[in-house]
């Protein structure tokens, strides 16, 4: 019971210190999540990892809670997942608070909007370094590699030239296509094995 309440204190306070300091949202954070607990503290695998932002992503809500939920839910079972969802809330929650007591006097500050610029960069630096060691990760199958290919195309193909669609479509998009392929795959299976 004693390691049980140690553990949740810890990956409250891990949880509590990435939500304090993840500027620019979800997939900002996923690269100190990485960080924290596959590369530092060894509780999630690389490969867990990268599935689990596969599951984030793709189910409603923001990437940064349903990441922590699911983590802590692999640390420490319901409680785990409690006490992250809570601990990587709560900074932002206050923060935000205290800002729109004073909105408008905060947004005024010099020093402010200088300080947003600067965070802006790092955002970018993040966001970027989270997706190359998802993609130093990725399996290099011919059908991954398909994948990523043509849906970084058709998003630079549609950024140049102004089209909108939603995020929400490439996974949806990805999804059918990986489950077509494994259907066909197992459709071969069965017939191999009739033949034989």
């Amino acid at each position: 019971m004693k390691e049980k309440v140690k553990l949740l204190a810890k990956l409250f306070f891990t949880m509590m210190k990435i939500g304090l300091f993840t500027f620019g949202g979800g997939y900002a954070m996923l690269a100190l999540l990485e960080n924290e607990f596959v590369s530092k503290k060894g509780w999630i695998e690389k490969d867990e990892f990268a599935d689990m932002v596969a599951i984030a992503e793709s189910t409603p809500g923001p990437i940064a809670i349903n990441a922590s939920t699911y983590i802590g839910y692999k640390v420490a079972g319901f409680f785990g997942s409690l006490c992250a969802t809570i601990a990587v809330c709560i900074p932002s929650f206050i923060i935000i608070y205290i800002i729109s007591i004073f909105f408008d006097a905060f947004l005024s500050l010099t020093y402010v909007a200088y300080a947003f610029k600067g965070i802006q960069v790092c955002v970018v630096y993040m966001i970027l370094s989270a997706g190359i060691k998802m993609l130093k990760n990725l399996k290099k199958k011919p059908l991954d590699i398909i994948l990523l290919v043509v849906t970084v195309v058709v998003m630079v193909a549609f950024s140049v030239f102004a089209v909108n669609f939603s995020a929400v479509f490439y996974i949806l998009i990805g999804g059918a296509v990986g489950l077509f392929v494994y259907f066909i795959g197992v459709i071969r299976s069965k017939n191999r094995e009739k033949k034989q």
